[in-house]
């Protein structure tokens, strides 16, 4: 390393003092000058550097250079002549023209960097991104949208092999073929898709000096291509199932335009694409209120609103809902059910849930509905005789569920795969009752089927039979009853060979049989085998705490029969069925609830005290609460006249007088109701004095 002495620190000692000290073979020792304010002694301070007045007090300190920056003749030959001979001098006139160098070659790097600087700038401002690479295929630049593409950072980039950083380029066979490459799809090692640009860079002497490549990234727009295509394929796939669907199905804008309908909307309005498509909602709706522009207002859904629809006013029932994406109302989606349809349907329905309940136990413990004590008590006892072979007898009112009772023990116990048979006693004639219990050979009586016919017992074998009213049979009856429970075997009607059977019997009755015994109408020893199991189902009078459970289930089972759809009930209607004794127990609290129903508008939802029938307790003669009506000599038909009479005036009041409505309510055509009205000389004036 050089031991340097500048003599000098005005302008030029200055420059080139900037200049060595940037050099690492050049140490500058010291800087002299005789003005203590020159700007080379302040700045050679900032840097460490040693200042004198005196260039004689260094030159004899193993200085290699001297550099004369005065621009004096006599310092230079005053240093000359006091130098050693290995020290080299250079005269002030050098020192100043090469400070002028300098200072230009400062001003002009300063103007380069600028340059650089702007073209970083720009280049790293754009969106494309941008990779260049010397004769060597090394990356020597990459901007920051290229950075972003290839998901690297730059100082994992530059000075690598470009084909490191991206292997599928083709920028290295750029140098080779010296020819453009434009717009190449290229697929990036992240899954991100370029479009490429590569160009190759020639030096003036025609000397290939490197490339570059500029991409786009075309990734968001592949994949929203692809988006459009699926949901061009989505919409096409959804326009064929809503064409090949057996509903009729409208759809409309946000605005009430009819956008869409099916092939089974114009077979049920007889109104075709062209008549709907871009008209109003309204334009189909015969009578009624539009429910799309009701559903638009409220962005809620509506069901079961009956209306007349087309020319021919056909009667359906429309389901609304909105359509709503990202918060957005786009529309809304409407399905039709014909209500003739509907109707027919819902016969067969009946009819096949008569075939089935005459074949099967349709109920389980779970379709039993109360958590009071008394019905809980209920409950464990008949879950303990579904465990046991033993016949149980169910004891309680009419309209208990006693029923459903038989039929949960049945589906409990180890006989549910097999048949379960229900017989209602009180309902065959005396005369046909054995013959359908026991069956009967051929040629017994006259009329008899050929070849015979199996008994009810029979036909419960590995089964159970539920024998409900039982106490309506007659003493000989019972005495042919007892025989099976005691023997295991029946004999047909004009039969002598026993049949044997296997049947678990599930006896129910709502007299007192202990009553009937004292009276010789029921015989003792068949209570005896019956009663092994009694089971006593409580009155709803005695299990309150039930009614609002019962009330909820009977809503649901009767919004799917009736095609509702109530929700609640009001809390003074609540408490007027809670205070209510209800003598029919849950049958009645079924007909009372459908009933409110019937009465209650199509887009009402809840049961308000209104809609309920009055619920009247009538004090006997001793005070306490009776549900009967003491006889008053009066014959059945003056008293279902005056029964009939009472009720349409309730009805007729209950609708304001409005005659449609009051038939629609009562299940009757309005002609009968002006019928019955004309009859019993009911009008509205009559009405007011009328309780």
């Amino acid at each position: 390393m050089k031991r340097v002495l500048i003599v000098g620190a005005g302008k030029g000692g200055t420059a080139l003092l900037k200049l060595l000290n940037q050099m690492d073979r050049m140490e500058v020792v010291a800087v002299t000058d005789i003005n203590p304010e020159a700007p080379g002694l302040l700045l050679a301070e900032t840097y460490g550097i040693a200042t004198d007045r005196r260039w004689e007090d260094w030159i004899h300190k193993e200085i290699d250079i001297v550099i004369e920056a005065t621009g004096e003749e006599e310092v230079f030959d005053e240093i000359l002549e006091a130098r050693s001979h290995s020290t080299v001098v250079i005269p002030g006139s050098v020192a100043y023209v090469t400070a002028e160098l300098l200072e230009e070659k400062e001003t002009l790097v300063q103007k380069l960097k600028q340059q650089t600087e702007n073209q970083h700038l720009i280049l790293n401002s754009i969106h494309d991104g941008m990779i260049v690479i010397d004769a060597k295929g090394k990356v020597s630049f990459i901007n920051k949208s290229a950075e972003r593409i290839v998901e690297k950072d730059k100082s994992d980039i530059v000075g690598e092999s470009v084909n490191e950083i991206i292997p599928a380029s083709r920028l290295p066979q750029i140098l080779t073929s010296r020819t453009e490459e434009v717009n190449q799809k290229l697929t990036l090692e992240n899954g991100k898709k370029v479009i490429t640009t590569r160009i190759p860079m020639i030096g003036e002497d025609q000397k290939i000096i490197g490339a570059y490549a500029v991409f786009k990234d075309i990734t968001e727009v592949v994949n929203l291509a692809e988006e459009i295509t699926d949901l061009k394929e989505v919409k096409t796939m959804l326009e064929a199932i809503i064409h090949s669907s057996d509903e009729a199905i409208s759809v409309v804008d946000e605005n009430g335009s009819g956008l869409m309908i099916n092939p089974a909307y114009t077979r049920i309005t007889g109104l075709s694409e062209k008549e709907i498509v871009g008209k109003p909602a309204t334009v189909d709706i015969s009578e009624g209120e539009s429910m799309h522009m009701k559903v638009l207002r409220t962005r809620r859904a509506v069901r079961g609103v009956r209306m007349k629809v087309g020319p021919a006013k056909k009667d359906v029932l429309v389901n609304v809902a909105p359509v709503i994406v990202d918060g957005k109302l786009k529309g809304s989606v409407g399905v039709l059910h014909d209500v003739s349809e509907i109707q027919a349907l819902t016969s067969e329905l009946k009819r096949a849930r008569q075939i089935i309940r005459s074949l099967e136990a349709k109920y389980t413990f779970d379709d039993i509905i109360g958590d009071s004590s008394e019905m809980t008590l209920a409950l464990e006892q008949a879950k303990v005789g579904a465990r046991t072979p033993a016949s149980v007898l169910l004891r309680g009112e009419s309209g208990t569920g006693k029923e459903l009772f038989a039929h949960a023990i049945h589906n409990e116990s180890k006989r549910r795969h097999n048949k379960f048979i229900r017989v209602n006693c009180a309902a065959i004639a005396e005369s046909l009752l054995e013959s359908e219990l026991f069956g009967y050979e051929d040629g017994a009586f006259s009329g008899a089927k050929r070849g015979g016919k199996k008994g009810l017992f029979e036909e419960a074998n590995n089964g159970s039979i539920f024998l409900d009213e039982i106490g309506e049979l007659t003493l000989p009856m019972q005495a042919k009853l007892l025989r099976v429970l005691q023997e295991n075997e029946i004999i047909r009607v004009g039969g002598t060979k026993p049949v044997h059977v296997d049947v678990r019997v599930i006896a129910a009755t709502n007299i007192n049989l202990e009553k009937a015994i004292m009276n010789k109408n029921f015989r003792e020893d068949l209570y005896y085998r019956l009663n092994r199991l009694p089971i006593y189902i409580p009155p709803l009078r005695e299990r309150k705490g039930d009614v609002g459970l019962l009330t909820e289930h009977l809503i649901q089972k009767l919004n799917e029969d009736y095609g509702r759809h109530v929700t609640a009930v009001s809390e003074e209607a609540f408490r007027r069925l809670e205070d209510y004794d209800w003598p029919g127990n849950v049958r009645e609290l079924e007909n009372i609830i459908g009933r409110a129903m019937i009465y209650m508008e199509n887009m009402e939802d809840t049961i308000k005290a209104e809609h309920l029938p009055r619920l009247n307790k009538e004090p006997t003669v001793d005070g306490s609460m009776d549900h009967g009506t003491a006889w008053l000599g009066e014959t059945l038909q003056q008293a279902v006249d005056e029964y009939e009479k009472k009720m349409l005036a309730d009805a007729y009041r209950s609708h304001d007088f409005n005659k449609t409505q009051t038939a629609k309510a009562l299940g009757i055509s309005i002609r009968n109701l002006y019928y019955k009205l004309e009859k019993y000389k009911l009008d509205k004036s009559s009405m007011q004095n009328f309780s």
